[in-house]
């Protein structure tokens, strides 16, 4: 912890991973700035609801003191789960179960929304920790600090920069140039506001839960809302080029509407409603990850966490706890054990990470391979029946 003493840290990226990460180090005392490229912290929380895990991302809540405001905030049975062939018959369904209420069982999988979490996050920091629409540009070395420029003109400096900036991460090119490798998979992801309106068909099978639609090689995936918006993913296999060349306006619901029939041709017209409203958005999503054997040379004041070190898709569910594992450690490297340097502390941090992460990712690919294979409604369905009995 010495090695911090009277030093600047800059993380540059305001998710989870990295509000995590400032909560864990400003408690020791860390002078720590987060710089995000929001506006200010009422943007609206796009994608799915997180289900937060016992060894990951509950942990990093527990390690930070905010369990108490978790508690107060996730959705109970909002991990009931459905699982539904591509006509919509529904093949499992855990819509009566209890689910589990201990957060401190192993077996927790407690699911909340993205807005919540990042709200109650960025309430746990000091004020001014957070520095808005500060949209990251450029790094420079400046004497034994670092200069961070912002596309607004502003600059910042710090002794330690962490890389919390996401999946098309601007700051991993300082420390490697390994490219990400397409998986095969493109999704199209969206949210239907107000769908008990505008979606009620599709609203009440989600039961305030999730579903899974599993057939020909497709998938789509639904998410409730705690604010009444659904949103949803398709995932399908296309090139990796395909959203260039598809002539798609993504933007457009009746073009992504005209894709979405002739591609779910061999699906029921029960998945139509998503599209039956204005009060939507849509967004595609080439899903990458990184090499399972990745490792790179540590720098003694750079180092990254979450999307920006490990993307993956997200068929798994484990992007954001890996993110708040990844926080956890690192800060653990730098305050709780005994190195003797910064850099010391990160390159025993990024063994670990990758390590982790290259079970996880090897292991999410997997999933997302299977999920959209010939027989991906029995594997999703043996798979549920093989868990134990805390899990089902």
């Amino acid at each position: 912890m010495m090695f911090l003493e009277n030093k600047k840290v800059a993380i540059v990226g305001g998710g989870p991973g990295g509000v995590t990460l400032a909560r864990l180090l400003q408690l020791k005392g860390v002078d720590v700035k987060v710089y995000e490229r929001d506006n200010d912290a009422s943007v609206r929380q796009q994608g799915a609801t997180l289900d937060l895990h016992y060894e990951s991302g509950l942990k990093a809540l527990r390690e930070g003191g905010l369990i108490a405001e978790f508690e107060k905030n996730y959705r109970p049975g909002a991990d009931r789960l459905t699982i539904t062939d591509q006509y919509a018959i529904v093949h499992l369904s855990e819509s009566e179960e209890e689910g589990i209420m201990d957060l401190n069982s192993e077996y927790a999988r407690p699911e909340i929304d993205r807005g919540p979490l990042r709200d109650l996050l960025i309430a746990s920091l000091q004020g001014g920790t957070i520095v808005w629409n500060a949209k990251f540009s450029e790094l420079k070395k400046d004497g034994n600090s670092w200069s961070l420029l912002f596309e607004n003109g502003t600059t910042a400096s710090a002794d330690l920069v962490i890389a919390a900036d996401g999946a098309n991460s601007k700051i991993r090119k300082y420390l490697t140039d390994i490219k990400p490798v397409y998986s095969g998979i493109t999704i199209v992801e969206g949210n239907i506001y107000n769908a008990a309106v505008n979606a009620p068909h599709l609203w009440k099978l989600t039961n305030g839960g999730k579903v899974f639609a599993l057939g020909s090689y497709k998938t789509i995936v639904l998410s409730a809302k705690g604010e009444g918006s659904l949103s949803f993913y398709t995932g399908t296999k296309e090139t990796e080029d395909w959203v260039e060349t598809s002539g798609i306006d993504f933007e457009n619901k009746e073009e992504v509407f005209s894709w979405f029939k002739h591609r779910f041709s061999d699906w029921s017209a029960d998945w139509n409603e998503i599209f039956l409203t204005d009060e939507s958005y849509f967004v595609a999503r080439p899903q990458y990850h990184f090499p399972l054997n990745q490792s790179w040379q540590t720098l003694p004041d750079l180092t990254m966490i979450g999307d920006a070190a490990h993307r993956m898709p997200p068929f798994a569910g484990e992007g954001v706890n890996q993110a708040m594992q990844d926080a956890l450690e690192l800060y653990e490297a730098l305050c709780l054990d005994n190195f003797n340097t910064i850099q010391e502390a990160v390159a025993s941090f990024e063994k670990k990470m990758c390590s982790r992460n290259a079970g996880v990712t090897e292991d999410t690919l997997m999933q997302t391979e299977a999920l959209h294979a010939e027989n991906s409604l029995q594997y999703l369905l043996d798979m549920f029946n093989q868990l134990p009995d805390e899990l089902t």
